[in-house]
């Protein structure tokens, strides 16, 4: 199925590696390419019969690859992502697309113009439970949503490049505009600033949906352990999505209802139903996900217009953080 799908890895650091290690493990990686040199060599020692190169015209002028993958730092994913489309390559680049939102519509430009793939790596719109998540929604068993709510916390990975907004909550705002099914009219964000002056460490982002749907998105590096939930609330069942737990409680659905007695809403409480999902790892799904969209032409469910939504979401709450903090 793939053998003409050759495609090379930009980035080899902390997530790179797994990109490298998923496209080697399905027959298709051509190529890796960093600008540490350490690194391409370790690589090497790993995946012996894959091509490594610190120049990235290489990867561009090689005819052999049809895909390139980008896990570069953001602010170098327009510059990287536009040399390969006009390179005629397909194109996956980590989340977010661009930085800067003409950027980012610019790419889906090329790419629409080029018909080329232009993917987005929110990953977690490939994970089987969210997967079975957004199903329930669609398909009512919670009846009407109220509101959705997602904690993305840990301590660390600290970064001193961009802020825990941009770092961890680009995912969350992928899944709750995928079941949400359209875009925020209210946007609004507070942050802390503790371990430096201009990157806040912990953010609590609002939204609100024409539907009626409300939301939040807590997410912070500076937290006691590691907590991954999605919170879906609808006026007949509650949901919930917990990455942090071991498989066949990963999700879990409540069928907690409210009864009124003499005009008093009275909770009634039931036992969480655990939901089975097939397990597989969200990462290669999307790994496979490129690759069938590159030969079949399909449209990735993380096209570079789904990209584009999160980016406009993500600007909004970065506005209305610098407006409370007085920090730019």
């Amino acid at each position: 199925m793939h053998k003409d799908n050759q495609v090379a890895v930009l980035g080899a650091g902390y997530w790179g590696k797994n990109l490298v290690r998923n496209f080697y493990e399905i027959g298709v990686l051509h190529s890796v390419c960093d600008s540490n040199k350490f690194a391409l060599e370790k690589m090497k020692e790993q995946y012996r019969s894959v091509e490594i190169t610190t120049d990235y015209q290489d990867i561009l002028d090689n005819k052999d690859i049809k895909g390139i993958v980008i896990s570069s730092p953001a602010e170098s994913h327009y510059k990287f992502a536009k040399q390969a489309l006009e390179a005629g390559k397909h194109v996956y680049v980590e989340k977010p697309l661009t930085i800067q939102l003409n950027e980012a519509e610019e790419l889906v430009r090329m790419a629409d113009d080029k018909n080329l793939i232009l993917m987005v790596g929110h990953l977690l719109q490939y994970h089987p439970v969210f997967v079975k998540l957004r199903e329930i929604v669609k398909s009512g068993e919670l009846g009407k949503i109220y509101y959705i709510y997602s904690n993305r916390l840990n301590l660390g990975k600290i970064r001193n490049e961009e802020n825990i907004l941009w770092s961890f909550a680009p995912h969350d705002i992928s899944m709750i505009l995928s079941l949400s099914g359209e875009e925020p009219f209210s946007v609004h964000a507070e942050g802390g600033y503790y371990l430096q002056d201009k990157i806040a460490d912990v953010t609590i982002t609002h939204f609100d949906f024409p539907c009626g749907i409300k939301s939040h998105i807590f997410v912070s590096w500076l937290h006691p352990y590691k907590e991954q939930k999605l919170v879906v609330v609808g006026e007949k069942k509650m949901a919930v999505f917990s990455d942090t737990e071991d498989w066949e409680n990963k999700l879990l659905v409540y069928p907690h209802s409210i009864e009124w007695d003499n005009h008093i809403p009275v909770p009634q409480k039931a036992d969480s139903e655990k939901v089975p999902v097939e397990q597989s790892e969200p990462l290669r799904n999307e790994c496979l996900h490129f690759l069938e969209c590159m030969q079949t032409g399909k449209k990735p469910v993380t096209d570079g217009e789904e990209g584009l939504r999160v980016l406009k979401v993500l600007n909004r709450a970065q506005e209305s953080l610098d407006n409370r903090s007085g920090r730019k």
